[in-house]
């Protein structure tokens, strides 16, 4: 018995439905590599994170304030070249209020370090008001040079804004931010060459609306030179592969060009992982995207002023990445720390500082136990 033509048209319907539905389910991603959001782009456990757990001050010299020459001013004479360093807009003054008074709470406002204070505009007499107000110690207001922030000659701006498209197209978060693009290339290679900071040797970056919770009462930098330490983090993350898709490429090139600025203790294990987070390593092209987070950064800027440095950052600046993707200072600094540097002077653990509460499902994103396996927990 033949079938009327509308019960035909039906089931053809329905089977074309029913095979677009499949299809929405199975395909494959339009790279044939799946996503970072899927199960196949985490390989591991999730352990209990160690800032859980007490783990008292770190074993060395340790400097108190109770020790004396830490008053305000000239008196202070037990402080070493140092500055906490911030840079921020006038916009955000909320923002570093709550940030300098976590910090001085906790540790400051016994040792009684400098505030140095960075901005592309001038500085309100608002802010300088308030945040003078917010510590007993000196504040520092710098404006930062006109060829330290904008975009270099070499860039291509039509280049530019066709790589934002792919970028948004990506979901790169502030890809189409020209001013963030200048903020990742100033705080990568550009910060420590700023006149105010010449006679400096150690800084420690605070950012706005962040939280410090725990009491120091020993002096970090101290900490930091009495052994012989050149850089110090809270918190190693993996970052977003599709930002920095051509940045291991390049560090790869530059690599096989000057191979004598490997380090022979480096920690390069830690920086092309492929098993714990195998779609990240390959979105980045062999790079694991795992980095130090520097908004609590403290580090000896003699590290950033060498000439493996100086050269790496001048051929990645040259490359165009801050500007064609959005290469970032925490993966550029933590691949030069991770290649150049002696990872025994890589410090955890130095204050606890964190931008969230640590929910559950970002415990993937920690990339601690790659380094406590790589470097130790020292």
């Amino acid at each position: 018995m033949a079938i009327a033509r509308p019960v035909r048209a039906l089931a053809l319907a329905v089977f074309l439905v029913s095979c677009f539905f499949l299809y929405t389910i199975w395909r494959p991603a339009s790279s044939g590599v799946p996503s970072i959001k899927s199960s196949a782009d985490f390989h591991g456990t999730i352990e209990r994170d160690p800032n859980l757990d007490p783990t008292g001050e770190p074993e060395g010299k340790l400097v108190r304030a109770t020790e004396g020459g830490y008053a305000p001013g000239i008196a202070g004479t037990s402080r070493i070249n140092a500055t906490i360093l911030s840079l921020v807009r006038n916009e955000e003054l909320d923002g570093i209020l709550q940030s300098m008074q976590d910090l001085e709470r906790t540790w400051n406002s016994k040792f009684n370090y400098p505030w140095t204070f960075f901005n592309d505009v001038p500085f309100t007499e608002e802010f300088k008001r308030k945040t003078r107000a917010a510590t007993k110690a000196e504040t520092r207001y710098e404006l930062i040079p006109n060829e330290h922030w904008d975009v270099p000659s070499w860039i291509n701006d039509d280049l530019y804004k066709e790589s934002v498209k792919i970028l948004e197209e990506n979901e790169v978060q502030y890809a189409d931010k020209i001013s963030y693009h200048k903020m990742c290339r100033w705080n990568s290679g550009l910060f420590y060459k700023h006149p105010a900071l010449k006679d400096m040797q150690y800084y420690w970056r605070v950012e706005p609306n962040v939280h410090f919770f725990c009491d120091v009462d020993y002096d970090v930098f101290r900490y930091m030179q009495d052994n012989n330490k050149t850089y110090g983090f809270t918190i190693t993350l993996y970052d977003a592969p599709k930002s920095i898709p051509t940045l291991w490429p390049e560090t790869t090139k530059f690599i096989t060009q000057h191979p004598e600025y490997l380090h022979e203790n480096r920690a390069e294990q830690w920086l092309t992982d492929k098993q714990r987070r195998p779609i990240h390593w390959e979105l980045a092209n062999g790079y694991s995207t795992c980095h130090f987070w520097t908004n609590f950064e403290i580090a000896d800027m003699n590290f950033w002023r060498s000439q493996a440095y100086e050269d790496y950052f001048n051929h990645l600046d040259r490359a165009g990445g801050f500007f064609y993707e959005r290469w970032g200072d925490a993966p550029v600094h933590s691949i030069a720390l991770g290649l150049f540097e002696d990872k025994s002077k890589i410090h955890w653990g130095c204050v606890t500082g964190r931008l969230t509460d640590g929910e559950h499902w970002l415990h993937k994103e920690d990339c601690r136990p790659n380094w406590f396996k790589v470097a130790g927990m020292g």
